[in-house]
């Protein structure tokens, strides 16, 4: 089941209209993609609040009804006050018949009971709680899951262990990333997940983020 989002037409565009919108309870957006002109819109700020809090936001498939026009969409970016953390700007991403789209997915654990690590005390150090897979915008998973069964202190969790359902592909295919460790208690859990993350961001070349796409309305 898709849910269904209410959204206008905004007849203007610009920092002076996008604050009046605001004011007014609203969010100011924008369609794209799908090889069409971008359409602003306007949005409720009590229904776009309501599902961004539901988690999931940006990988959760929607039917925006735009003045009785239904457009399948998926939410690519939502910008936030930096202040007041409010929503301040939302951008839907036009899905076409057979589309696929890349999002983070949550990683979710089980068989917690079966870790001898954890039942000795050990410590769950999560590394990624999500995952960017690619994957069909009809079948986007909920979770992906992570077999804790037989991790000892000292082990980890890497993602070659972790069945991914069909048609869904990994966006980071040039090594066998870790997801989780299992580390003794005692202190130092912390560290020991930020340092594997740390860790992964060289192997990767990654650099972390310092700054996010301002508002430019």
């Amino acid at each position: 089941d898709v849910t269904e989002l209410n959204a206008s037409v905004r007849e203007r565009v610009g920092k002076g209209a996008a604050r009046a919108i605001r004011r007014d309870g609203r969010v100011p957006g924008v369609i794209y993609g799908d090889k069409k002109e971008p359409e602003p819109i306007v949005l409720d700020y009590l229904d776009v609040s309501q599902q961004y809090q539901n988690g999931g936001f940006l990988s959760t498939i929607y039917m925006l009804n735009v003045a009785g026009k239904r457009t399948r969409v998926i939410p690519r970016d939502i910008q936030l006050d930096p202040v007041r953390d409010s929503i301040v700007h939302v951008d839907f991403l036009r899905l076409a018949r057979g589309a696929e789209v890349t999002v983070e997915v949550a990683v979710t654990f089980r068989n917690e009971e079966l870790s001898p690590g954890l039942k000795r005390g050990g410590v769950l150090n999560i590394v990624r709680h999500t995952i960017e897979l690619v994957c069909p915008a009809d079948s986007i998973p909920e979770s992906i899951e992570a077999n804790l069964e037989g991790l000892d202190i000292g082990d980890s969790l890497h993602i070659s262990a972790i069945s991914l359902p069909n048609n869904v592909r990994l966006t980071i295919t040039d090594r066998d990333f870790t997801v989780a460790t299992i580390a003794g208690a005692g202190g130092g859990a912390d560290e020991e997940a930020e340092v594997a993350g740390e860790i992964e961001e060289v192997e990767a070349g990654e650099v972390p983020a310092t700054a996010q796409k301002g508002d430019e309305e």
